[in-house]
């Protein structure tokens, strides 16, 4: 668009849709409820003409952009699950920029891109999480899933907690809703992960009590400050930590206040979509898509092959498995017209 606002085709997530459209870019959702694929095509569809740029915002599922190394236009990955997902770093590579939520895994994504393509963006905080005068029902509260099947370690770790702290109260619900009602929110970082959790729950004014984690968390909140921790897995430091909130009404109130100014400053819905807006915009005045295009990389073609022939293997839908097949053929095809192994 002339007016430097861009046609984004957004595939994925929604995250901070609203706030790029609050910067008057037109975004044209495709959402992935379930695994499924884009072609350039299909996205010209979509958005009734070719969009300035594609941005695939991480749903945690097999690839969904065939051919993305071929779109004739920006092409973004905001990713989220790098710490599950060791193929991502590979993937990312293929597009022109990329924005990764975990700074620890920062490292890798800049060597499939270069530094200079990739942005670090922490988790945020809805706009819909904000504090409230809410009776405290719960001494110290963890909302989330525990299920021994499929959150073994929080499940045992929630276990041993509640052997030393008898006041810990499980749930399942509204984040925004639950943690104003908590005097301290607990939170499980099973991989180490700076999670959404962490923002959410400063947001909505609580006294947030975490573990010890990398990954920038110490560069965004100071420990005593906008937020208590924890060592991790262990429980004894838990109870400890959440003993010492509790027994300190002050100190919880001016943390949980503290915190909260600290989502409310710079971990918002509109802060990531000015962060990323930067990043579309200098991926655009570096002309990113013509020099991707005009010098496509064999290396990442053949690395692309193998990640289709692995979905094709393993993604469970024959469908998706043969649109995935067709991709890995139409690269192998490439590689022989241009002499490769």
């Amino acid at each position: 668009m002339g007016d430097g606002t861009l046609t984004i085709a957004w595939v994925g997530g929604q995250f901070f849709q609203h706030g790029m459209e609050a910067l008057g870019h037109r975004v044209v959702r495709l959402p992935l409820a379930a695994p499924g694929a884009f072609t350039w095509e299909d996205i010209v569809d979509r958005c009734q003409g070719a969009p300035d740029a594609v941005v695939y915002t991480d749903r945690s599922l097999p690839p969904p952009l065939l051919g993305v190394e071929r779109f004739p236009c920006l092409t973004a990955f905001y990713c989220i699950d790098s710490h599950i997902h060791g193929w991502y770093p590979l993937y990312a590579g293929a597009f022109d920029l990329c924005a990764v939520s975990l700074k620890g895994d920062l490292p890798r994504f800049a060597a499939e891109l270069s530094p200079q393509r990739v942005l670090w963006l922490p988790p945020f905080a809805e706009d819909r999480y904000q504090p409230n005068e809410a009776a405290k029902q719960w001494d110290l509260l963890f909302v989330g899933t525990v299920d021994p099947e499929t959150t073994p370690r929080r499940s045992d770790f929630l276990r041993r907690l509640a052997g030393v702290f008898p006041g810990l109260a499980v749930t399942r619900g509204d984040f925004a809703q639950l943690f104003p009602r908590a005097r301290v929110v607990l939170n499980i970082a099973e991989r180490g992960d700076l999670n959404f959790r962490v923002m959410e729950a400063l947001a909505c004014g609580a006294c947030l009590l975490t573990p010890r984690i990398g990954n920038g968390q110490d560069e965004l909140f100071t420990d005593g400050v906008h937020l208590a921790t924890y060592e991790p897995d262990n429980e004894a430091d838990a109870a400890r930590q959440a003993r010492l909130l509790l027994a300190d009404a002050p100190r919880r109130e001016a943390m949980a206040l503290a915190g909260r100014q600290c989502v409310d400053a710079a971990h918002r819905p509109a802060h990531c979509a000015a962060a990323l807006t930067n990043l579309l915009r200098q991926g655009l005045d570096g002309g990113l898509p013509g020099t991707r295009l005009s010098h496509p990389d064999p290396h990442r073609a053949r690395a692309l092959r193998l990640l289709w022939l692995h979905w094709a293997e393993h993604c469970g839908d024959g469908a998706l498995a043969a649109k995935y097949l067709r991709e890995a053929r139409l690269l192998a095809g490439a590689a022989s017209r241009e002499g490769q192994p």
